[in-house]
């Protein structure tokens, strides 16, 4: 599983397979066939861009996403907090993502992670969130998760739930770009601070 997942940049992601899931796409590249899922957890432009939704979405493609994500993105399932869905062999459940320090955060719009369950893999895509004592209980096999600290979790914060989770392997996002993202030391200090049977993978961006 783990050689299926792609880093697009910033927070989105590609997991190759049946079904093909697309997470959060931004400044994507329009692939030769669409996906199967997009996932979308939360209305700020850099997660929730309906131009690359509509880029790369098929007439079968099913969009998945929070209530704010919906209101922007037409024919998007709406998600709440712990509901789940299934798309072919994969259910796909919504996390609560939430953030302590980021104003632009309100509860009441359900910012969402997901936790995709696909050929017998967990993977945990955290979302925007700092906080995650009400998923503090999940033991994923894959986790992904912002570690640049801007409203999100800081380097220490990833390494402290990654510790606590213990999955088998570790991708941090919100790394190597410009602005506000953490720097390529930042990614590699979140790799050297987490010990045990976790390994972190600092994957390359590809389109």
């Amino acid at each position: 599983m783990i050689d299926r997942i792609r880093w697009h940049g910033h927070g989105s992601f590609v997991i190759e397979g049946a079904p093909f899931i697309q997470i959060a796409p931004w400044r994507v590249v329009k692939a030769d066939s669409p996906p199967d899922v997009i996932l979308v957890g939360h209305d700020h432009y850099d997660h929730c861009s309906p131009a690359d939704v509509e880029k790369i979405r098929g007439e079968s493609t099913v969009v998945v996403g929070s209530e704010s994500a919906g209101r922007i993105i037409p024919g998007t399932q709406v998600l709440r907090e712990w509901q789940s869905i299934n798309v072919g062999r994969a259910n796909i459940k919504a996390i609560p993502a939430l953030s302590s320090r980021d104003p632009r955060d309100q509860k009441v719009d359900g910012r969402l992670g997901f936790l995709i369950s696909l050929d017998l893999y967990d993977i945990y895509y955290v979302g925007e969130a700092d906080t995650v004592s009400e998923t503090a209980y999940l033991k994923p096999d894959i986790i992904l998760l912002p570690i640049d600290g801007y409203g999100r979790l800081s380097v220490t914060d990833a390494a402290l739930l990654v510790a606590s989770m213990q999955p088998r392997w570790a991708i941090p996002y919100n790394w190597g770009g410009a602005g506000e993202e953490a720097t390529q030391l930042d990614a590699q200090s979140f790799q050297s601070q987490v010990s045990g049977a976790t390994e972190v993978l600092l994957l390359p961006v590809t389109p």
